[in-house]
């Protein structure tokens, strides 16, 4: 087995030098470095992950937490492309990824025994209940912890802004002349309390008053529920102008209950989703939506847990709020004209 030694003789360099090229320390010389490591790549030179450990005392293994109670898994186009960023950018900053879960072969684990027995150096939680027991314990372990769309005391997080998500939303409605606004949320997460706190206030800034009989309980990444949701909206004797979805995903069982009606997107009803996944663009009419920047609510994440395990003398919690943009579609009819 080529030892870092070796390389360093075949290089005529240190064995420091050596490893800082080979772990990716700034502090050389960047041809010096690549000459390091492509001699090292030559003589067939593998890091050694156990021995690694026992200098540095640190796995460079990141966990991610992540569990879909709809089943979507890594389809919902979203969390994929989150955590594929999350992937990406902790392979940049040399550490791998490994998912945390309950179970282990036949055994049943607790996410903080999981974590303990994968040894990974900090935990992303991307997409759990929150109010979990074994979620708060991971979190108030010693275990060095980021959780993103939720904010714990002391701990670091990363935030999609929903609350201007939904403003943003609004305000383009009103300035389409929407009045009549109906507000499909998702499951009952902090996220949904979010928007629909936000939807109040942006509705009343406007001189809006939302009627109850356009407020529907939806389910995230469950087309058929928003279905039903949208049935019912259609039916009222006063029904609204427009339809705000939890996700594009679940705008479209909006879609096709609209459709079975005989009604037309959108001269006869609009329709606004979110999240803006690559569909939204792809289908006709384009949906009107609001993008989510999911690359970078990954990036920010890893970059945040990566500072927390390398400098925990230094690091402190942070909140970090990423925003996205609204996608103006064809899916909002102008009452102005």
């Amino acid at each position: 087995m080529v030892k870092i030694k070796d390389i360093a003789d075949k290089c005529g360099l240190s064995i420091a030098s050596v490893s800082k090229a080979l772990h990716g320390k700034s502090d050389l010389n960047p041809k010096t470095a690549e000459y390091i490591r492509n001699v090292a790549k030559e003589m067939g030179y593998v890091p050694n992950a156990s021995a690694r450990l026992l200098k540095t005392n640190r796995s460079y293994n990141i966990g991610v937490l992540f569990v879909d109670e709809t089943s979507s898994g890594l389809e919902h186009e979203y969390f994929a492309s989150m955590l594929n960023s999350i992937k990406d950018e902790s392979e940049k900053l040399g550490y791998d990824i490994t998912f945390i879960s309950h179970h282990f072969g036949m055994n049943q684990l607790t996410f903080y025994e999981h974590a303990k027995y994968r040894n990974v150096d900090g935990v992303i939680i991307a997409s759990v209940d929150f109010k979990d027991p074994e979620v708060i314990k991971l979190v108030e372990s010693e275990i060095p912890t980021v959780t993103i769309d939720y904010v714990f005391n002391d701990r670091s997080s990363v935030i999609s802004d929903n609350i201007q998500g939904v403003r943003d939303i609004v305000d383009y409605l009103v300035k389409m002349g929407h009045r009549k606004i109906a507000f499909i949320s998702g499951d009952d997460t902090s996220v949904t309390q979010k928007r629909i706190t936000s939807f109040y206030r942006a509705c009343a800034e406007h001189g809006i008053e939302v009627s109850d009989d356009f407020m529907k309980k939806g389910r995230y990444h469950l087309p058929q529920v928003s279905g039903v949701a949208t049935r019912e909206l259609l039916s009222l004797r006063e029904r609204p102008t427009v339809i705000m979805y939890p996700d594009d995903y679940s705008l479209l069982g909006g879609v096709t209950e609209i459709e079975k009606q005989g009604l037309k997107i959108p001269d006869d009803i609009s329709i606004v989703g979110y999240d803006g996944i690559k569909l939204s663009r792809l289908i006709r009419p384009v949906i009107t939506t609001y993008v989510q920047n999911s690359i970078e609510i990954g990036i920010q994440a890893t970059r945040m847990l990566v500072d927390l395990i390398e400098h925990p003398k230094t690091a402190i919690a942070e909140r970090v709020s990423v925003k996205g943009g609204l996608q103006i579609g064809q899916t909002v009819k102008d009452l102005n004209q």
